[in-house]
This record gives C-alpha cells, structure tokens and sequence, in this order.
C-alpha cells in the first residue's frame, strides 16, 4: 500500500510530511501491523525480554508523542527525543533532504525538541507500552553540557528502561568533543555520581559518531567499559562520505543517514565488538530495511538494531516485512536464536587469540 502513495507523501518537503506522519500515528490512521511472533528473534536487553531486535531510532518520535502506537507497528523497542533541558526551535528550515537514489536522508534538525518538562508530562500521562528509552541532549545555547545531560538524567530516570547519553549529533556545535578521552571520561563519571545522589541503576547508553578515528575507538571503548555503560549505539549520522552519492542533495549540509552509511556502520560494529567481547550491548544502526541488514548487523557484533530512514522509504509495514525476513534467515541457517550469533563474524578472529 504505502508503494502506491509514496510519489504522493514524497511530493511534500521532508519535514511536512513527517508531521503529517506524527498526526496520523496519533490519530491512529496508521493501522497495527500483524506482527510474526517467533522465539529465533525475542531477545533480551537491561534485563527486558522484547519480543524482536528492531527499534526505532531517536529523531523520529522527538518530543514523545507516538511511541505507543510505534509499538503497535511492531517495533521491539522504541527510543524517543532527543529531548533537551529548554525547548528549542532548532536550525533554520529547510532542514531535511531526501537522497532518493541514494536511500538517504540528509538532516540539520539542530535538537529542536519541546524540553524536558513538557515531554516529561506526556510520558507521565500515556505509560510506555514496552520497552522505552529516552535519548537527552544539551541546548545549543547552554553554558554547560554536562550540566545539560544531568538535568536530563534527574527529569526522565524513572520514566524510561534506558536513557542515551547523544554525543554524536553533527549538528549540534563541538557535541562531538565528548569523544575526547578527558571530555568523554568527565561526563559518563559525573552521570556516574548523579545516578547514586538519585539511588537509581537506569541503564546508560551512549550514542557515538561514525566518523571517529581508529586510534579513538579503544579509548572509547575501555571508558565505556570503565564508567559501567550498559550499551553503546553505533551509530548516529554522518557528514562525510558523500562522494559516491548521486543526488544532487548530497551538497546539503548536515547528518547523512540511511543506505550510505550501512557498511561504514558495520564495521565500526565489528571493530568495537572485538574490543567489548559482548561485556556491553551493540545497538546497530545505519541502513537497516531488510532482514539480510539486519542480520549482516548481528553477525558483526549488534545485539539489537534500529531504523529511522529505512521507515522514510519502505512504510510503516517494514518492521514486519524485516522480522519476516530475519525470520526466513534463521530457518535457513538454522538458527534458534539470534543471540547466538552475535559477532559471528569475529569467531575466527577470536579462536587466534
């Protein structure tokens, strides 16, 4: 169905017609998805059982409003925002630009979000039907970051499964300095100490770049370690790679996500699972809208997944047409579960150590 009218949706500028997409959610315009109940594909995360690998990822839902209904669609998980201290308008419009050929999207959204109060009151009201994160971030005109994601920890601790700690956005200026080793190690300590004061174990999860260098993803990765983060997301857009791009929108500045960014997100996948060894959770993310995506993710070191573009191009319908997939992948390679292998891929290169 949604191939018959995407020409149409596709007419209306990017941002316009993901409103339209929010206001048919929370009118339920959009119907539940028959979702293939199957036990190679329920896994567990924070000690959740969900009943498949497939989120969506922060952006679509920013200001809380239909993470319900995303359930419904079948979703295994769902993370909303980013939601920031302040509401915020964001950058200028136009800020969203489809890479048709490409499968892409490019964004310069900026955090525009309604603030952590209103979005706090909405999820007060509306209970999260299953397993629910929450992705914070600083306002762009704060004078302290750190301070930022703090007063995001106090506002949703116990409201979500999980928060995401974003730090990877390219469109939010230095955001992406918190992948220095004394900036990086400061903040996850100080959210360390905010979580005692508040007597709460909310998992952490911290969202990283694609575009950081070899010689930083050991560091990361031990201070993830180190400061008792429970998953890591690789990862959030890019602002690079746009010379294979056909497009004339890859000149549009900004987060590059969807096709593109897939097997550079792999590997980035593969390269941390050498060094985490499964002791935190990979959340995948970049090109996922197939089954084979999804399971080219686990096979490299992903434990869970999420999409956002895929959704932008194949429909609403495309959390059940990949959990069929995935489904069909496992059968054939007879697979019981996918947490079996998870960083499959690596076996080998493991079994030398």
């Amino acid at each position: 169905m949604f191939s018959n009218i995407r020409s149409l949706i596709f007419k209306l500028d990017p941002e316009t017609a993901h409103d339209l997409a929010i206001k048919s959610l929370k009118f339920n315009f959009i119907y539940k998805n028959k979702i293939k109940k199957n036990k190679s594909i329920e896994t567990e995360i924070f000690g959740k059982k969900i009943p498949n690998p497939i989120g969506i990822a922060a952006g679509f839902d920013k200001d809380a409003e239909v993470y319900n209904s995303l359930f419904k669609l079948g979703f295994g998980f769902v993370e909303v925002g980013t939601v920031t201290p302040i509401n915020q308008y964001g950058n200028p419009k136009p800020r969203i630009f489809r890479l048709e050929e490409d499968e892409a999207l490019i964004n310069r959204l900026g955090f525009n979000s309604s603030g952590s109060e209103k979005v706090r009151s909405r999820i007060i009201s509306n209970s999260p039907k299953g397993l629910f994160g929450i992705n914070i971030g600083p306002n762009k005109d704060t004078n302290n970051k750190e301070e930022d994601y703090l007063i995001g920890l106090r506002k949703f601790y116990n409201l979500a499964d999980y928060l995401t700690i974003n730090i990877s956005s390219p469109n939010t200026e230095n955001l992406r300095s918190f992948h220095n080793e004394d900036e990086l190690s400061k903040l996850l300590d100080l959210l360390e100490k905010e979580k005692k004061i508040l007597k709460t174990n909310i998992p952490i999860v911290v969202k990283i770049s694609p575009d950081i260098k070899d010689e930083n993803i050991n560091i990361i990765a031990e201070l993830l370690l180190k400061h008792n983060v429970e998953a890591v997301i690789i990862s959030n857009s890019t602002d690079r790679n746009r010379e294979n791009l056909s497009n004339i929108n890859k000149l549009e500045k900004g987060g590059l996500s969807g096709k593109p960014l897939e097997k550079k997100s792999n590997e980035l996948i593969n390269k941390f699972y050498k060094i985490l060894k499964n002791k935190i959770k990979i959340i995948g993310v970049g090109g996922v809208d197939s089954g084979q995506s999804v399971y080219q993710k686990i096979i490299n070191g992903a434990s869970l997944v999420q999409l956002y573009t895929g959704m932008i191009y194949k429909g609403p319908s495309i959390v059940s047409k990949v959990n069929e997939e995935l489904i069909n992948i496992l059968e054939n390679e007879r697979v019981k579960n996918i947490s079996d292998i998870v960083g499959s891929k690596n076996w080998s290169w493991l079994a030398t150590l």
